[in-house]
């Protein structure tokens, strides 16, 4: 098991099967026969922050450590102080302590408070609650933080705030959107659930910086500005995927690519399209039409409780000018009218609360699982394109290597082909010096340079040449005597614009290297300094793809226990709301009943006992006066 595993807190038993996976030779780490990247060989680079990384939880049967794959809470109160998952022995702050002391811990924003403190105009505020410690934080600085721990932990599943507020609510409510108090209540809620999910999430919960953020004894600038959020990188995919603040990651992530989003891999993960598939059918269902259909049921409710708002005042009014058993009877039936309102604007808070804000909170998290595939994706996309890069690199430096040795054995064959021995010092029947002295680069000589050159020499040896005594070394007349070079500057083209471009043609003969031979050898020593960093970055892309995948697969299995046991609670709750509902109704009305019963029957109502098919009753008096028939007239 690679340094990677040890680090992946998931060390759940389904990653058997993630890292067999990624250990297949047909996998798209070993696709590529020529890379020849050990995974095992080198070390991972480890994490900047011990603190992310959980002890082993001790095994205790006593302990409840989340739910399992057949175990949910039975009240909403579970589900939002389920016991923590993970235990620490050593904690970095108290905050952290309190965190992961063992007890039902529960964090709460017990008030909206509105505030113009280190401000230059007034804000909401609002008060958190965590133990005995207190912190005052906006809206914006809720978004902030969230938008760091993704930054810091880009394979885990970070939970959602509360959406802003859109443009048409601005428009509607323009100066006053900000302190509109159902949307001031609606975040309180769910700032609330996130912090609550952060406090029981087995990774997020050691983070100091979320530690920090419930302290509230820094504001949250300098928290944004100090480590680790101010060592973030730039590009989160050029850093480390396991700890991205990591200050001895090693340079070979700048090699990496930075792939876009719609690169097509090669050999996809199977696991991660069918999650993919998985998700798009689920956000399509929570976000299309669950959403769609409860809004319309909330608007409906709310029309239907103002409707009986109304109609109870209008019978309450009504009653005043009946007198006795109807009076009180109307009276009566006007007040179970309001209870139904007040029941009914009740059962509209707790839909909201219990299903319409947790469906939303659904829907935003089917995006974000988005954006996590797509990251890993995206890591995926790195390795290919690493390799392509690493297999063209290789192609390029075989090409000059050959070229190199074409060149050598060129160089070995003319060097084979000069005439050993005094040959040097020949000359040519007329003065010059055979092309072979010098090398196929040997400069030419100018025929006073030779004749100077020849007759020191032959004073020297004391022997005067001539052309009948050429000398003891001269060249043969088989030897080709090339023609004598011209002397002066070269002849100038004139015309317009030509100075410049003359210029330019110099300035650029100077920047390069003239020298083929030079620029060759430059040539295998970049590109073997390429090679060898993109066979770092490739095996850096490896791991980072095996960490990813193995993370996100199992932070993806622990949101789906979460998403079954919060679904279940939704489905409970709106159960339990309806059925209070009808309850308090049917008290209502069980009271509206009973002043109804006393209002006195209608005179062309039948007496108790008197059969209705009987022809002689008088239907017409109360008394059932027998009447004579027409016939015994």
């Amino acid at each position: 098991m690679s340094d990677l595993d040890e680090h992946n807190p998931f060390q759940t038993p389904f990653q058997t099967d993630a890292d067999d996976a990624h250990s297949d030779p047909d996998s798209p780490a070993n696709s590529n026969s020529n890379s020849n990247v050990d995974l095992s060989s080198e070390p991972a680079t480890p994490p900047a922050h011990p603190t992310r990384i959980l002890a082993s939880p001790p095994s205790s049967p006593g302990i409840n450590r989340g739910f399992a794959s057949g175990q949910s809470p039975t009240s909403k109160q579970a589900v939002y102080k389920a016991p923590q998952p993970a235990f620490k022995s050593d904690f970095c702050c108290v905050r952290d302590r309190w965190l992961h002391s063992g007890e039902d811990v529960e964090i709460q924003v017990v008030d909206a408070q509105k505030t113009s403190e280190h401000a230059s105009s007034p804000y909401i505020a609002y008060v958190i609650k965590s133990g005995n410690a207190t912190a005052y934080h906006r809206y914006s600085e809720f978004e902030s933080f969230r938008n760091s721990l993704t930054k810091l932990y880009p394979t885990l599943i970070i939970p959602p705030i509360p959406s802003k507020q859109t443009i048409g609510d601005y428009a509607v409510k323009q100066g006053k959107a900000k302190e509109d108090i159902a949307m001031i209540a609606r975040r309180k809620r769910m700032l609330q659930t996130f912090l609550n999910r952060v406090a029981r999430h087995p990774i997020l919960s050691n983070e100091h910086v979320y530690h920090r953020f419930l302290e509230g004894e820094v504001s949250w600038m300098e928290i944004l500005n100090s480590p680790p959020i101010s060592l973030i990188p730039k590009n989160i995919l050029k850093a480390p995927a396991h700890s991205p603040t990591d200050p001895s990651a090693s340079p070979a992530y700048m090699a990496l690519p930075s792939p876009s989003v719609a690169h097509t891999l090669r050999r996809p993960d199977q696991r991660f399209l069918d999650s993919e598939a998985f998700t798009n059918k689920f956000s399509s269902h929570v976000s299309g039409p669950m959403e769609k259909v409860t809004r319309r049921t909330m608007k409906r409710w709310s029309e239907y409780a103002h409707d009986h708002s109304d109609l109870g005042a209008v019978l309450n009014g009504f009653s005043l000018n009946e007198e006795e058993q109807l009076a009180a009877a109307i009276e009566k039936t006007g007040q179970a009218i309001d209870a139904t309102y007040i029941s009914t604007t009740q059962l509209l808070q707790d839909l909201e609360q219990n299903w319409a804000e947790p469906l939303h909170e659904y829907a935003q998290f089917a995006s974000i699982i988005k954006k996590l595939l797509v990251f890993r994706h995206q890591k995926h996309a790195q390795l290919e394109l690493t390799q392509d890069a690493l297999e063209h690199k290789r192609a390029g430096l075989e090409d000059l290597e050959r070229n190199e040795r074409e060149a050598s054995r060129l160089e070995e064959a003319l060097g084979r082909g000069r005439a050993p021995g005094p040959l040097s010092r020949s000359v040519s029947v007329n003065g010059a010096r055979p092309a072979s002295l010098g090398g196929l680069n040997a400069p030419s000589l100018s025929a006073s340079e030779v004749g100077t050159s020849t007759e020191g020499e032959d004073e020297q040896d004391g022997v005067p040449h001539t052309p009948e005594n050429p000398g003891e070394y001269a060249a043969s007349d088989a030897v080709y005597t090339p023609p004598h070079p011209v002397t002066g500057p070269p002849p100038r083209r004139t015309g317009t614009g030509m100075g410049l471009l003359n210029a330019l043609s110099y300035t650029i003969h100077g920047m390069m290297d003239v020298d083929p031979e030079t620029a060759r050898r430059n040539g295998i020593s970049k590109t073997r300094e390429s090679i060898s960093q993109l066979e770092d970055a490739l095996h850096l892309a490896a791991q980072d793809l095996k960490y990813s995948g193995s993370t996100i697969q199992a932070d993806l299995d622990r949101f789906q226990r979460q998403k079954v046991a919060d679904i279940r609670e939704m489905c409970l709750a709106m159960a339990r709301s309806h059925r209070d509902w009808c309850k308090k109704n049917m008290e209502a009305w069980e009271e509206a009943k009973k002043d109804i019963a006393q209002i006195p029957d209608h005179p062309n109502h039948l007496p108790e006992g008197i059969p209705e098919s009987d022809p002689v009753v008088d239907r017409a008096g109360p008394s059932g006066r027998r009447l004579s028939s027409a016939r015994g007239l």
